[in-house]
């Protein structure tokens, strides 16, 4: 069986990009189960599929990243993945998308996980607000906060690959990916089509779709009139290539074949060079 890509609510996952999107696992009320049928559940997932990769949001309530950490712990299993990437919410979902398009392929479950930190850069995602007086994650200067008061103001917000917040004008515009993508929209309770009709005419983007919002966006964005968006790379064809052409190796603690410089499965690092540590001591 394909190595399963599993989400902590029902809104991280999106409708399959083509017919190889293999469905993603929700863990449904992960945090408030009884913890032996949670602990049950996990142990049949990683026995059907060998390997689970959880994507789960850095912003998930504490007690949801502690029950995931108890689940693995308690099942002394180094085949959990718990991949946790800095995104806004409707961009997590469309890279568990990617992970979920890619496990329909002939890739090991070490480089499968260690995709998800590949294709982040391929993501920009962001969201106009109507309100920035309690956005958290972006950085907002006083003169933007005393402006998101003034009746009517709007905020253009970058939360990916590089922070920017620009106030809403004729001449406003993020800085956008260089490449051809798709845009993914979801709309909260602002009313406005720039994002579809200015941003993505200016990105260039080759398609674009609409989702319902996210439950977490309002959460993360500090207000729930938000328009939230995404581009990324829709074609596994192209995926696949970019995963595939990266240097493979292998995790020197647990022996699966990984890409980059961390195993997403054990957490383990290449061992420092001989005489590091005492280059490191001397200096």
């Amino acid at each position: 069986m394909p190595t399963a890509i599993a989400v902590t609510g029902a809104d991280m996952a999106l409708p399959a990009q083509d017919e190889r999107t293999l469905p993603a696992v929700v863990l449904r009320d992960i945090d408030t189960r009884p913890l032996e049928q949670a602990l049950t559940d996990m142990q049949m997932l990683v026995e059907q599929h060998g390997h689970v990769i959880v994507v789960c949001s850095p912003a998930a309530p504490t007690s949801v990243r502690r029950r995931l950490h108890t689940l693995r712990s308690l099942l002394e299993s180094d085949r959990i993945a718990l991949f946790r990437p800095d995104l806004p919410p409707l961009g997590l979902a469309v890279l568990a998308r990617q992970l979920r398009q890619l496990a329909s392929c002939d890739l090991s479950p070490g480089v499968l996980a260690s995709a998800g930190r590949l294709l982040i850069h391929y993501i920009h995602a962001g969201a106009l607000l109507g309100s920035v007086a309690r956005l958290d994650r972006v950085p907002v200067n006083l003169k933007q906060h005393a402006k998101s008061w003034m009746p009517g103001s709007q905020f253009a917000v970058l939360a990916h690959p590089q922070p920017q917040l620009v106030r809403l004008g004729p001449e406003a515009m993020l800085d956008g990916p260089e490449f051809g993508t798709w845009m993914l929209v979801a709309k909260g309770q602002l009313q406005s089509d720039w994002v579809t009709a200015t941003l993505a005419p200016a990105w260039q983007v080759q398609g674009l779709r609409e989702t319902p919002l996210p439950a977490g966006s309002p959460g993360w964005w500090g207000t729930g009139k938000v328009v939230e968006f995404c581009t990324y790379l829709p074609d596994l064809s192209v995926l696949y290539q970019l995963v595939t052409s990266v240097r493979r190796g292998t995790c020197h603690w647990c022996g699966i074949d990984v890409i980059g410089d961390r195993c997403v499965f054990c957490s383990a690092v290449p061992p420092a060079p001989e005489g590091a540590s005492a280059l490191t001591h001397r200096t």
